[in-house]
């Protein structure tokens, strides 16, 4: 039995929901993952201004911030509770992190809503948005819109295993020891997610065929690449 997708909410909004998904153990994940964010970005770097979308409560931000001191970087989530989080891990010590801010910004954006940001922006970083939305043209829409030309782009995210045996081996895999409402949005991501040959699809329609789409590991997804392509003006 092929695994169909089936959306999930869009939004972790559930301030419970929010907690346990920040308490929870990510840090070698997220080292590792900022670690291939690097890697990929050379020899060029990150550049000036950088932008996590889908931030959360801040991971990939606070690890990019102390490892790229002299940019810009923002974190933009639509969930006002993950945002909550981060602001206050921002402010017990923001001395350490002087360039990084959170906004609470909801997909799809116009250039109104991001200030400064459109078409600016030299490095976009995403981890765990793309299973989110139930229209993926939205995120590829947002990166013509913040990108300045040759920004990199690195979007990271679960795929959809082939069939529901897989799914459930991969949930005792990785989260059987997790809080049952951790598991519980596990399985649920994992059935949201997409698949590489989807992806391409989605890149082929927003004309950014350029970036590569590869599978990682026994569960993951990677987008990387340099947008040569000027950024799109976008409006509404």
């Amino acid at each position: 039995m092929v695994l169909e997708r089936i959306c999930e909410p869009e939004l972790m909004d559930d301030p419970e929901q929010a907690r346990v998904y920040a308490e929870a153990d990510f840090a070698a994940s997220d080292a590792a993952l900022v670690e291939r964010i690097i890697a990929l970005a050379a020899p060029q770097g990150l550049g000036s201004k950088l932008v996590d979308l889908g931030c959360g409560p801040g991971n990939l931000s606070f690890r990019l911030a102390e490892r790229c001191p002299a940019a810009e970087l923002v974190g933009l989530d639509g969930s006002a509770a993950m945002l909550a989080l981060a602001e206050q891990r921002r402010q017990v010590a923001a001395e350490r992190w002087p360039r990084l801010s959170f906004r609470c910004l909801t997909l799809p954006l116009a250039v109104g809503d991001l200030g400064g940001l459109a078409g600016r922006c030299t490095a976009i970083v995403s981890n765990s948005l793309l299973h989110h939305l139930h229209d993926p043209a939205v995120l590829w829409r947002t990166l013509r819109l913040l990108a300045a030309p040759g920004a990199l782009v690195h979007i990271h995210d679960l795929r959809r295993p082939p069939d529901p045996a897989a799914l459930d081996a991969l949930v005792q895999c990785h989260a059987s020891d997790c809080d049952p409402l951790l598991r519980r949005d596990y399985a649920a991501s994992l059935r949201a997610a997409f698949r590489p040959e989807e992806v391409r699809a989605q890149l082929g329609q927003a004309g950014l065929a350029g970036l590569r789409v590869e599978a990682r590991d026994d569960r993951y997804l990677e987008v990387h690449g340099r947008l040569s392509l000027a950024p799109a003006h976008l409006s509404g």
